[in-house]
């Protein structure tokens, strides 16, 4: 059973969960496999933590701060034109899923539905897939994609946790506001694990507590 790391007690276990996910994210994180194609997917091996987000959301610079690596994922020049699962293998006991960003204006409609498509089928035909980690921007307003990509994980009754990126980048006031905001929406959403995680990639806020929250997803070593 897994014990998330908001329900520790104690400063000694949660200083042991920090530990933790700082070791584990320490690890070697090596790209493995990208495909735009279902039946092309790795093996299921490893515990699989996937990231969705808008185009520009942070997403990429979000798995760079984890991992504490500058490029391990890269962002398109073209917001909107990568459309793959890019699978990275995080020492051995963690496979981390990159996917494309969504809700793009310039994208084609039809560019749109295939995403959908394979996202949805992906979620729904991958059991070894632990949680998705759905960024959102702390600048921007709750965009329709962003509720309907939750709507998305409910219907194929996957596991979601909501994180806002680049935190920094608002005073403390309208962070609160925005985390009201957010709190909400999460709490309408069967699927959404109940705790919202704030975070900057510049700044490191939130991604200690993000490594240790992921990492009790972690394949356990032996």
């Amino acid at each position: 059973m897994v014990v998330s790391f908001r329900e520790l007690k104690t400063v000694s276990e949660k200083n042991e969960a920090f530990e933790k996910g700082r070791q584990l994210f320490a690890g070697e994180c090596q790209f493995v496999f990208g495909t735009q194609r279902l039946e092309q997917l790795p093996p299921q091996t490893l515990p699989e933590i996937a990231f969705a987000g808008r185009s520009n959301v942070g997403k990429s610079s979000l798995i760079n701060a984890l991992t504490g690596r500058r490029a391990l994922a890269r962002a398109s020049s073209e917001p909107g034109r990568t459309q793959q699962l890019n699978f990275f293998n995080l020492a051995s006991r963690l496979m981390l899923v990159d996917m494309p960003g969504y809700g793009y204006a310039r994208v084609a409609k039809s560019v749109k539905e295939d995403w959908q498509r394979m996202m949805f089928d992906y979620l729904r035909g991958r059991p070894i897939l632990r949680r998705v980690v759905v960024l959102l921007d702390a600048r921007v307003e709750l965009k329709k994609h962003d509720k309907e990509v939750m709507h998305l994980l409910d219907a194929a009754a996957v596991s979601f946790q909501v994180v806002l990126t680049k935190c920094d980048a608002l005073s403390v006031q309208k962070l609160a506001v925005k985390q009201a905001e957010v709190d909400l929406e999460i709490r309408s959403h069967p699927a959404a694990f109940p705790y919202l995680s704030m975070t900057s990639s510049q700044t490191g806020l939130g991604v200690d507590m993000l490594r240790a929250e992921l990492a009790e997803f972690a394949r356990r070593v032996v």
